[in-house]
């Protein structure tokens, strides 16, 4: 069953200081005023500013007011989140939106450097996460949803609400007397995310009302998966070389040189090839039988090539 707010917070054991994400809206409203509850003192908030739409004034103005009350100390960022040609505005968002947030986690500005930062995302956002990556055709790191913890420059993140309805989040607010703001464009359905919470969610609850949780038990599996997919690439990475030998890759099964692949050009490069790039690779490495034959592939943002007895990547 899906955590109500308070035992979800109950269960909330983060490494302290903590910074909260807060936006303004009712999860990171809630989060930020139930933290702030349970460490005091311990406790700050980071806002990113977007400057995509009128309201961002407001909210920017709505946090500040909210974290002078609860004496939390807030750090606001301001980010130009235009988004480049082929990509979303949301998409866009969203990735200014975390670089700002660990931009100012490693700040570590007086007087509360935080040791964690905590995302508002609760079982609603997981679902819509799980349905956008069934829509794109994802594999199984878009089937695992959001994490629910990682850690990056020495720096612990977390999503304790993950397993908390919104409606629930709601409630507790309520329940409290305690005002958030309500962002506009949640309402605007030329918005993917937008449309599957207005018209797949109703739907979905009322043919499966416990779709929250096995929704959550799907990626949870799917996460268990994709780490197992990780290590063996990782063995297999190691046996073949770095750069990968061309004549190990070979002696592969194709499944596993594409986990291998995948593994060396994101974990090496940065570089997440399409599904029909990592295709052509594969392809071109199953006719790789001579020295003189030819491997140039797009990936990513580059190239793999052949270099010798290697694949490199050029960018």
């Amino acid at each position: 069953m899906a955590l109500p707010f308070d035992a979800a917070i109950a269960a909330f054991e983060p490494p302290l200081p903590l910074a909260v994400a807060l936006s303004g809206g009712a999860d990171s409203t809630a989060l930020l005023v139930a933290s702030a509850r349970r460490w005091p003192g311990n406790v700050s908030a980071i806002h990113i500013n977007h400057g995509l739409q009128p309201a961002a004034a407001d909210f920017e103005r709505h946090c500040a007011a909210l974290c002078a009350r609860l004496g939390v100390p807030l750090q606001v960022s301001r980010v130009q989140a235009r988004h480049a040609s082929g990509q979303s505005p949301e998409d866009a968002a969203r990735i200014a939106r975390y670089e700002a947030i660990d931009a100012a986690a490693r700040d570590g500005a007086a007087p509360l450097p935080p040791r964690c930062v905590a995302l508002a995302h609760h079982a609603d956002d997981q679902v819509e996460s799980v349905l956008l990556a069934f829509s794109r055709g994802a594999g199984l790191a878009g089937l695992a949803g959001m994490r629910a913890h990682w850690e990056r420059d020495g720096i612990s993140y977390c999503r304790p609400l993950l397993q908390v309805a919104a409606v629930d989040i709601r409630a507790w607010l309520k329940s409290e007397g305690i005002a958030w703001i309500e962002d506009p464009t949640n309402l605007d359905e030329q918005f993917t995310r937008n449309r599957i919470r207005a018209r797949l969610l109703p739907a979905l609850g009322e043919a499966f009302p416990s779709y929250r949780d096995t929704f959550a038990r799907s990626a949870r599996h799917a996460a268990q998966a994709q780490a197992l997919l990780e290590e063996v690439a990782a063995q297999d990475l190691a046996l073949c070389g770095v750069p990968p030998s061309i004549q190990a890759l070979r002696a592969m099964s194709r499944a596993r040189q594409a986990n291998l692949l995948r593994h060396w050009l994101k974990s090496a490069h940065g570089q997440q090839p399409s599904a029909a790039q990592l295709e052509e690779l594969l392809d071109q490495l199953a006719a790789c039988s001579t020295r003189g034959h030819d491997i140039q592939v797009k990936a990513g943002s580059g190239f793999v090539r052949r270099r010798g007895e290697t694949l490199a990547f050029e960018a």
